[in-house]
Order: structure tokens, then sequence, then C-alpha cells
């Protein structure tokens, strides 16, 4: 039979068997006096076995010893098996994964644990600053590896909800600030920030530290999307979060 004839029966194209040939799976069989080649059906037999043993993950590299030896073969095929529980239990993280974006809403790109900390509709975001949340949760979730938001999201899990959604109405006023802002909204909205922020604070209290780099990534991508006083406020609410409990009195609004 031609080339493509066994190529036909055996569900493979002309160019595989060429590829197979070279790499010395498949003998090249002698030409007839036309120049064609001329297969039988031993040549097709193991064409076959080729295709059944690729269909299952084994790799062209493993097949010239696999096909001669039924002891490596069955060896090859518990690798194989290891394998293939581990791509089903990978596949079955990602399903697991998908559902939890699914249930929490969470864009698929932001883990669903960090969800809870989007603002709400109650904040009137604009749309540039919706945009900058979501690169901030994705940054962070980044950031804090790979179990890292799971245990963020279990340190807040005793924040009272409606205390986030309290909060609302400060992010308003924080997007509304430009370069006309009063010195006396940016200090009251600093001094509402700090107070609605405490018991966060104090639920944080005591963790770890994070990698200093989170702290600076963030407070670039803060200072590149953010206009000049928003991202001065955000700087100094960061700072009497951080000396809250220092017993001094001297912090400034």
């Amino acid at each position: 039979m031609l080339s493509s004839e066994l190529a036909e029966l055996a569900g493979v194209t002309v160019r595989t068997l060429r590829h197979y040939h070279q790499i010395g799976l498949l003998p090249e069989p002698p030409r007839s006096t036309g120049g064609y080649r001329r297969y039988n059906v031993g040549d097709l037999v193991r064409l076959l076995r080729i295709t059944k043993l690729t269909a299952l993950g084994v790799p062209l590299s493993a097949l010239p010893s696999v096909l001669d030896d039924p002891k490596a073969a069955e060896a090859l095929l518990d690798e194989l098996d290891r394998q293939a529980s581990a791509e089903i239990e990978r596949l079955n993280a990602r399903r697991a994964n998908i559902a939890a974006l699914r249930s929490s809403g969470s864009p698929p790109d932001l883990p669903p644990e960090l969800s809870v900390l989007r603002s709400g509709p109650g904040a009137r975001l604009p749309e540039d600053m919706v945009r900058h949340e979501h690169e901030q949760l994705v940054l962070l979730g980044h950031l804090l590896g790979e179990d890292g938001p799971a245990g963020f999201a279990a340190l807040l899990g005793g924040v009272d909800r409606e205390m986030l959604t309290g909060l609302e109405p400060l992010t308003a006023r924080f997007y509304a600030l430009g370069p006309d802002t009063h010195d006396d909204e940016v200090a009251s909205l600093i001094d509402a920030w700090v107070t609605g922020l405490e018991p966060l604070s104090e639920q944080l209290a005591g963790t770890p530290a994070p990698d200093p780099k989170v702290s600076v990534l963030l407070d670039e991508l803060n200072e590149q999307a953010l206009k000049p006083v928003q991202h001065r406020v955000l700087r100094r609410i960061l700072q009497r979060l951080e000396h809250r409990q220092r017993p001094t009195g001297s912090e400034q609004g």
C-alpha cells in the first residue's frame, strides 16, 4: 500500500509518517521502481501500536523501547498513571477555583479571598479608580504568594462587614480629592479614615510584617494611578495607622 493509504488506515497524516521515519520509529520501506514507498500490513500494525501508545501519553522518545519490551511498557504505564492522577488533581483544583470565582462574583484574575476588599456600589467610584483598586488587589494577591490570600482572608474573618460598608462614603470622598481640595477636608478625611480603619488595624496587630517589597510595589502603583494629593493622603493614613499605638500623643492630622 502507498503512504497515503497507510496513513488513512491508521488515522494519521502522511506528514506524521515521514516524521516517524525521520526519528526511527517506523522503518522506511523500500521504494518501487516508480519511487513510491510500499508498505505492508506489518507496517500498519506497528503504526497502530504507535498511535495507541501516544494516545496514552507515552512520549515519542520512549516508544522504541516500549514497542519491543513488554516489561518496559508495564513500568511506563505505572508512571503514566501517576502523571494522569496528578493532572486530574490539578484540573479538580482548577475547577474548584472556577467555582469559587463564580460563587463570589470575583473577576477571574483576582483571588476570591480578596474580593471582600473591593469597594461596593455605595462608594460610587469613577471607572479609572475601579480599575486601580482591581490592579491593587491583583498585585497584592500575587505578592502574598500561593497561600497568602487565604491567610489574609482568615485574618479579616472577624472584621465586621458593616464596618467595611461604612467606609464607602470615605472612599468616595477620597477619590473626589483634587488639587483644589481645602486643607480642612484633607485633614478631616485622614482623621476619619484612621478612626474607621482602627478596628482593622487592631485585628492585624501582632501579625508578621509583610515583605517590604509588598509596601514598596503597592506604593509605586498608587503613585502611578492616583492624583498627587490622593497619594499623599494615603501615605499619611498608613503612617498614622502604623504609629497609632504609640503613646506619644504627638500625632497631627
